[in-house]
This record gives C-alpha cells, sequence and structure tokens, in this order.
C-alpha cells in the first residue's frame, strides 16, 4: 500500500506545493491538510511546510501553533507520527513545544538565499535513514529568521542524546553550533531550516540530496509496520 504524507497550508504558506511534489517523487501519497480542519484524514506521516505561516506577524509561527490542525498534530507526534518542519515549519515545531529552542533573526539581519552544505550528524531519524553520519548534502537555504538558539543546557542535552541532525558547512544564519537541524527524543520529528524539497529534480534543484529526508520517511514507515 503506498504511504500517505500529509502536507499542510497554513495562511501564508509558500512552499506546500513544492513539497507536495517531493513527496510524491519519492513514492508517496501527498495529501493535502487545511490548516483549520483538525482531522489528519488517516495520513502516515505529515510535513509543515516553509512559508510566512499567518504573516509572521507575531512570531515565526507563532500563530500557527494555535491552528486546529496542529493540536492534532501534536498529539499524534508524540504518540509515534513522523513529522518534518521545514523552515517556517521548523519554527511551528518550536512554538508548539515539540522540539526545544527557538529560530530568531539571523545575526547579520539579511536575508539569506543560497546552496547551502550541510553535514548529516544524525541518520537514526524518521527522516535521516537514507543518510550516513558525516555525509554532506547539498540543500538550499532561504530565510531571514533562521538563527537556531537555544540555553546552554538545550545545547549540551541536544549534543549528548545525539539530536543535532544536521550542521552548516559554513553558517549562514549565525545558528548556535552551527545547527541546521534537531530532532525530539523519540526521533520521529525533525525540524530543518533549510529546504530538502527544492533538491528533488535535476532540472530546478542543486542535487537531488533533499530526496533522502522524503525517502527516509517513507523506510520508516516500512520498517515500522514490518
Amino acid at each position: 500500500m503506498t504511504a500517505r504524507v500529509g502536507v499542510v497550508t497554513f495562511p501564508g504558506s509558500l512552499d506546500d506545493g513544492d513539497a507536495a511534489r517531493a513527496v510524491r517523487l519519492a513514492g508517496a501519497e501527498p495529501v493535502r491538510l487545511w490548516h483549520a480542519d483538525p482531522q489528519l484524514h488517516g495520513v502516515d506521516a505529515v510535513v509543515l511546510p516553509g512559508g510566512f505561516s499567518y504573516g509572521d506577524y507575531l512570531r515565526c509561527g507563532a500563530i500557527a501553533r494555535f491552528a486546529a490542525v496542529m493540536e492534532t498534530i501534536v498529539d499524534a507526534a508524540r504518540a509515534g507520527l513522523p513529522v518534518l518542519g521545514i523552515c517556517n515549519g521548523f519554527q511551528i515545531l518550536c512554538e508548539a513545544h515539540l522540539l526545544p529552542g527557538a529560530l530568531t533573526r539571523n545575526q547579520h539581519l539579511h536575508f539569506r538565499n543560497r546552496d547551502q552544505v550541510l553535514r548529516i550528524e544524525s541518520a537514526g531519524t524518521a527522516w535521516t535513514n537514507a543518510f550516513q553520519p558525516g555525509q554532506e548534502v547539498l540543500i538550499p537555504v532561504k530565510n531571514g529568521e533562521g538563527c537556531y538558539v537555544a540555553d546552554a543546557a538545550t545545547l549540551d542535552q541536544l549534543e549528548a542524546e545525539g539530536r543535532v541532525v544536521a550542521r552548516y558547512v559554513g553558517n549562514p544564519n549565525g545558528s548556535q553550533r552551527d545547527i541546521a537541524a534537531i530532532t525530539n527524543s523519540a526521533g520521529n520529528v525533525v525540524g530543518i531550516m533549510p529546504h530538502p524539497e527544492h533538491a528533488v529534480e535535476e532540472l530546478t534543484g542543486p542535487s537531488l540530496d533533499g530526496l533522502g529526508f522524503f525517502t527516509s520517511a517513507l523506510k520508516h514507515l516500512v520498517e515500522t509496520a514490518a
């Protein structure tokens, strides 16, 4: 049976269509989820896409965390549902307390848009099992508030528990300890600031490296169902 991966659309989402395309190219069926609908419609995993949910009028992701669909996603994620938050989706996961820390204004105060090398630190998550630890991948980054911050105790805990998923090779925004992606303790929830959904086709992407994040989720679903 083909896996069904939900892609949420919030007011202000920009990359929901790209995320749905990446899901399809990975071999799953994308299911569009609406922010005001609390039902997940039987999906096996969820992607929170990039953009500017609710215009980022308060803080990035701060309003989206109260969307009806997020109440259901939070409960499902705590029960093991694989959830990937990309850029604004990462911000939403932090605001919803599914991931620790916060994403703040880039230290140089400029929007950064470029192809970015990342080093995969953890291949033990639902979204990174297709990679090898230490593997470098090329994925676009585009953010104005992508600087990951947390208190020293939280950063030390993330390091000690192997929950830093990826680091920047050449930090584009000042993120502490070059952190580009993190996971929860169970490994089913991942937040990543760069955009793997923009690196899934030779025609448009700088690489095909982003596809591995989505195929990882499908592999995880097969393994956990066995």
